[in-house]
């Protein structure tokens, strides 16, 4: 686990080595325990070191194949790297270390590039291919490791962080107009482009090869999820014993390591899932909780607090249990530190996600981590039942589109944006945007509730699921600490796909009969019918106590809706009504004003996107402005 830089001057330009010196030390957070360089010429990569397996120096990186003919850096942890050693001492490859890493390279030098698709984990490679004089770079299947490109056609500038880019000498840091109108209509980006003009993020499971011919990076796909093609004969009984089984095996398999591993744990049962079969593997396993002053909650905030049943599961699972409590207050340190790692803003608020990292931290270098588990086994039945009696493909589209516009919709985003940044953008364009991730994937069809279900799981594991990865990625390496993901597992993510919808969920038949005109409220019904990983929760029976296995779905989330009323405001209004505020340049003022007006005065509940006002404030002020986060407060 590490960050990764790298330089390639189609031109034969020569690099100086301070420049990516350079680069590399503006990620030092990524990799604290090693740096290393390897330039040449027109070429140049570094790497900087959170030392996990074979910590020797032996395995520092850039590493170069035995062959000579591949030099690599790489971010990432492969779990099936044993395996594969094997195939390639076989065959007559020599290994120095019992590294990952070397691992890539002889295959490499075996396989070339192809044998990207044989890694089961997480990575994001640069690898320079010495005789070909050629750059390839990859990421893992589900894009759980980041990596960015800058390309302008005499050069290729990568990275694992945005803000190493921003180091090189000809980059200039401007904003990307069409990806702030679709931050602002999803809280997300659906496309690869970035909120920083000419820096584009690698799409998972793809590949791209540079050549001094080169005039683009052309992506090429070599895997994809598919839940089109379910196996109907499969009973209920075999996608549990097989959820099971493969379940176990991706927990164990993700325990691999030469330093502590820990778990985070929550109340719920993705996480309580996989630390129970952790802390059957590791004895008294470190786990991480973080809960919330809770003093003057209301409403349904008021059950945020998951500490009591996480406290409860550590003590049936016997871990080493330690808690995060985050008050009110600790928004106005955190957000401007949250903003500079995650550079590229995704998803809710997500500060409780740096706090507990960075007390994890404190105790292990590796923590498991559940997400994935509703992406795969359908966590969000009540977005699920919104469409999935849609009648058609248009249908279908319209009934997603509205729901998934979480900020602002087209017709305040006329209002929202600034005319000078709105000539910049095409206003309607998410909407193209959003339905181009079901129609770019041909096999995809909307005749059945079935299907229907099965595209909303590709469209969320597609968007949704990347954002949360991205979030958890640089919040974790802000702290220099590895994340791992054992709902996301080659084979576990294999078999899921191939569940039928009935068994993943249990209230699919019921609602396919209802009478909406007779059961009323469709908001209370979508709600009442929430069953979803119908058999991942009777997979886990026996591994968890039966009171979690019916708990509902619970996000993690601060509450900040009461927080933002109450000890924050000042903080808010201070933040987005200051004159010095940046953000005008790009965000009507007035319209501001009055979404805070609404908050406070209980008419909407806006705290999503007073959120993301907030975000882009910091973001204006961090890489338009260049002011220091560490003097940020």
């Amino acid at each position: 686990m590490c960050g990764i830089v790298g330089i390639f001057n189609l031109n034969e330009e020569t690099i100086k080595k301070e420049v990516i010196e350079a680069m590399a030390e503006a990620i030092a957070h990524r990799g604290p325990d090693g740096e290393g360089s390897f330039v040449e010429n027109n070429i140049a990569l570094a790497h900087r070191r959170l030392a996990i397996i074979d910590p020797s120096p032996r395995s520092s990186q850039p590493m170069i194949s035995g062959d000579g003919n591949w030099v690599i850096v790489f971010n990432g942890c492969i779990y099936n790297f044993k395996e594969l050693k094997k195939e390639l001492e076989a065959a007559g490859h020599k290994f120095r270390t019992t590294s990952d890493t070397e691992v890539i390279c002889e295959g490499l030098s075996k396989h070339g590039p192809q044998f990207f698709e044989q890694l089961d984990g997480m990575f994001a490679v640069g690898a320079w291919n010495v005789k070909e004089k050629t750059l390839y770079l990859s990421r893992d299947r589900f894009g759980v490791k980041p990596l960015y490109y800058w390309f302008e056609g005499k050069r290729v500038v990568f990275s694992s962080e945005i803000k190493a880019i921003i180091k090189h000498p000809d980059f200039k840091t401007e904003l990307n107009p069409e990806a702030l109108n679709e931050y602002f209509t999803f809280q997300n980006l659906f496309r690869y482009h970035t909120l920083f003009k000419g820096v584009t993020m690698l799409p998972p499971a793809n590949t791209v090869k540079i050549n001094a011919e080169s005039t683009f990076a052309r992506h090429v796909s070599w895997w994809d999820y598919d839940f089109t093609q379910p196996d109907d004969s499969m009973t209920f009984e075999e996608a549990t014993a097989g959820t099971k089984e493969l379940m176990e095996k991706a927990v164990k398999k993700q325990l691999v390591s030469d330093v502590p591993v820990g778990s985070f744990l929550s109340g719920g049962m993705d996480s309580g899932s996989i630390t129970s079969i952790a802390s059957s593997n590791i004895n008294r396993l470190s786990t991480f909780t973080a809960g919330f002053d809770m003093s003057g909650v209301t409403g349904v905030e008021a059950n945020y607090d998951e500490r009591r049943d996480a406290e409860l599961m550590a003590n049936y699972f016997n871990t080493e249990h330690y808690e995060q409590v985050i008050n009110a207050g600790d928004l106005s340190w955190s957000l401007p530190r949250v903003v500079w790692h995650i550079e590229d803003l995704r998803v809710g608020m997500s500060y409780p996600n740096y706090y507990i990292s960075r007390l994890a931290s404190k105790f292990v270098k590796v923590c498991l981590q559940g997400t994935g588990g509703d992406e795969l086994y359908g966590g969000y039945p009540w977005r699920y039942y919104r469409v999935f009696n849609s009648l058609d493909q248009n249908e279908f589209f319209k009934n997603y589109y509205d729901f998934w516009q979480r900020l602002v919709p087209l017709e305040q985003r006329q209002n929202m944006f600034t005319s000078s940044i709105s000539k910049e953008m095409e206003l309607d364009s998410p909407r193209e945007v959003f339905e181009r991730v079901f129609t770019f994937n041909s096999k995809l069809r909307y005749n059945t509730p079935e299907e229907h279900i099965q595209n909303s799981l590709y469209f969320e594991i597609k968007t949704f699921l990347p954002g949360l990865l991205l979030v958890g990625d640089k919040l974790s390496m802000a702290n220099g600490l590895e994340e791992r993901f054992p709902f996301l597992d080659n084979e576990l993510v294999d078999f899921a796909q191939k569940i039928p919808i009935k068994h993943k969920l249990g209230d699919i038949e019921h609602m396919k009969g209802m009478d909406e005109n007779i059961a009323g409220d469709k908001k209370v019904n979508y709600q009442e019918f929430s069953s979803g990983k119908t058999v991942l929760r009777k997979a886990m029976e026996g591994f968890l106590p039966m009171d979690v296995l019916k708990r509902k779905k619970q996000g993690f989330s601060a509450p900040d809706e009461s927080w933002y009323r109450g000890e924050n405001a000042d903080y808010v209004s201070e933040l987005l009504l200051n004159k010095k505020a940046l953000y005008p340049e790009f965000i009507d003022k007035a319209y501001v004003k009055q979404i805070l007006n609404e908050h406070m005065n209980k008419k909407v509940n806006h705290r999503l996107l007073i959120w993301s006002f907030m975000n882009f404030e910091w973001w204006c002020r961090l890489f338009l402005d260049g002011q220091d986060v560490n003097q940020s407060t």
